[in-house]
């Protein structure tokens, strides 16, 4: 999502702003000269027409400000897009329908920016269309993974529906509103968790199920929840320092790739103490370094030198 977003912006965003910025500085010269005019013959001609410009300076601000505020609302809309769910009402959705969703977005840009006569940049446009596919895909490929998990489970059709429809998205909706920093985008995710809670709360299965048997069902379901990443950020730090590494050294040996990945994998803990390798697999591993250790013969001991040798030295 990152790299999705950040084309827009670095595409479009400055125009945009430099525009709004020339509008709004262009208001305020004519509002110190329509000042200047009043001050000294309120009824001239000349103020007159300072007034007149003032009214032309305000339409262009507002129309700007109006692009911005589209423009962001977009962006925000791209953003939202990409979860299980439907922000608006939790209705499940599949990559095709977060697909659709994009380019409905991405054409919406694009007509924003040439009804605006700004300078239309089909290279970027056509680097994001790429990538809104393969962004689309997370949301079936997630999906296939709890589909597979819930078949070790005979579940009923309303079993299914009460964990995919009410609690997967109660959850996740919880997860991602702890999450997201942005007061706008925090708004509409609180807004469907308190709806999705009041739905959980009603649900006949929710009230039949007792606390423990709940609570094991909410674990399991929060454990989904997290496995929807829409950041790579963590995959694409370390392959940024191996990067930099492979450029210090002007080559590394390929062995050492292969540590660094079993290191990245199974000694790298978030904050909640869990390894990429045990949240993908959702099962615990060995501590690595004492596994490591395990594997060791004993330590040769150290040579001894010949004490006649040692003292003629």
């Amino acid at each position: 999502m990152f790299h999705l977003i950040h084309e827009l912006v670095k595409s479009y965003s400055l125009a945009i702003v430099g525009r709004l910025r020339q509008a709004r500085q262009a208001l305020s010269q004519a509002q110190e000269r329509l000042a200047k005019c009043q001050a000294s013959n309120p009824s001239s001609a000349e103020a007159q027409q300072a007034q007149a410009v003032v009214e032309a300076c305000e339409a262009e601000a507002r129309r700007w400000e109006s692009v911005h505020s589209a423009y962001r609302h977009h962006l925000e809309t791209v953003s939202l897009i990409v979860h299980p769910w439907r922000v608006a009402d939790s209705t499940r959705q599949t990559s095709e329908d977060v697909e659709r969703q994009l380019q409905a977005e991405t054409r919406a840009i694009e007509g924003l920016v040439e009804t605006n006569a700004l300078p239309v940049k089909k290279k970027a446009l056509d680097k994001v269309r790429k990538q809104l596919a393969d962004v689309a895909a997370l949301v079936d490929f997630w999906w296939q993974g709890v589909r597979q998990d819930m078949q070790h489970v005979a579940l009923t059709p309303m079993w299914t529906s009460w964990g995919e429809e009410v609690l997967l998205p109660l959850m996740y909706w919880q997860q991602q509103v702890s999450r997201t920093r942005c007061p706008r985008r925090k708004a509409q995710l609180l807004q469907a968790l308190q709806a999705m809670q009041a739905t959980f709360e009603t649900h006949p299965i929710t009230q039949q199920l007792a606390p423990k048997v709940l609570e094991g069902w909410k674990v399991w379901a929060a454990e989904h929840a997290k496995a929807f990443q829409r950041a790579s950020s963590a995959v694409e730090g370390r392959n940024g320092y191996l990067s930099q590494m492979q450029h210090n050294h002007r080559g590394l040996p390929k062995r050492r790739y292969k540590v660094w990945t079993v290191l990245h994998n199974f000694d790298c803990h978030a904050s909640d103490g869990t390894t990429p390798a045990s949240r993908f697999f959702r099962r615990e591993f060995p501590d690595l370094f004492e596994m490591v250790l395990s594997q060791l013969d004993d330590l040769p001991r150290p040579r001894k030198r010949n004490q006649a040798t040692a003292l003629t030295d």
